[in-house]
């Protein structure tokens, strides 16, 4: 009987494929902080929860950039009602545009909102490299990084080129979401960037005699943080005023009281 050969990446194959040597880690002038925001699953709220986050910490009085680095769903023009293109000074590079006292950057800002991005590797990486090296950022206390869903070439080139100070884990409750967190994790473990916490989105939602209903399962966020020895930063409820606010392309403003107070309290848990 003929026994199939497995076959796995070989440290070897691996080493060949490794971009390593393409990239030197840099720093951005003016900005203080890099934090990026990760999901590595599409679908659970990262760009909403990343763009609250960067709203909250600027209502604290900081200086804050926030770079949509999802290449090929960008949501960050819909999120803050954005119709209009940047401009660029003598040099060519891009002015971000400012709404609710954040500078923000997003491919959605250059092209057609019904454009699909068909683009290979290559191009991603060379866009996102445009976004770090050709953007007038100013001086930022900190530049929130909404990284695309996975772990593929967009997160990688981040994680080569940039000098990235901390992330964040973005999960809903169930089992393949916390599955795909964990690679998260490990891909920043790989990288060397360390992972401040997890936000469990999506997490519950509170029933007419508020008591809190768990449609996704719960406790799967609990195992993951105890296995990962990292701390869950916060919990957001699903709330009807997310999509209050997304009609209206606000951000923040129009959330619930209590949802505010959790999106400051995790911009001060960041800081701190």
């Amino acid at each position: 009987m003929n026994k199939e050969k497995k076959i796995n990446l070989s440290q070897d194959f691996r080493d060949k494929i490794d971009p390593k040597s393409q990239f030197v880690k840099k720093n951005i002038p003016g900005v203080s902080k890099i934090v990026a925001i990760a999901s590595a699953k599409g679908g659970v709220g990262k760009s909403t929860i990343c763009a609250n986050i960067s709203v909250a910490s600027a209502k604290r009085g900081l200086k804050i950039g926030l770079l949509d680095a999802d290449i090929y769903g960008p949501s960050i023009p819909d999120l803050f009602n954005i119709t209009i293109k940047p401009t660029a000074d003598e040099k060519n590079k891009i002015n971000p545009i400012e709404a609710q006292g954040v500078k923000l950057m997003s491919m959605g800002f250059l092209i057609d909102k019904n454009t699909p991005m068909i683009w290979r590797g290559p191009m991603v990486i060379n866009a996102i490299k445009s976004f770090v090296n050709n953007v007038n950022w100013g001086e930022l206390d900190c530049l929130f990084v909404d990284l695309p869903p996975g772990t593929g070439d967009a997160i990688l080139t981040f994680a080569q080129e940039l000098d990235v100070n901390s992330s964040v884990i973005i999960t809903t409750p169930q089992k393949l979401s916390i599955t795909d967190a964990n690679r998260g994790i490990e891909m920043f473990k790989k990288t060397n960037i360390p992972v401040l916490g997890i936000i469990e989105n999506m997490s519950y939602f509170l029933d007419k005699n508020n008591e809190k209903n768990f449609p996704f399962g719960k406790d799967g966020v609990e195992k993951l943080s105890e296995e990962q020895n990292i701390e869950i930063i916060e919990k957001i409820a699903i709330d009807e005023s997310f999509d209050q606010c997304s009609e209206k392309g606000i951000v923040f403003e129009d959330l619930s009281i209590d949802i505010k107070e959790k999106f400051i309290k995790i911009s001060e848990k960041i800081f701190n």
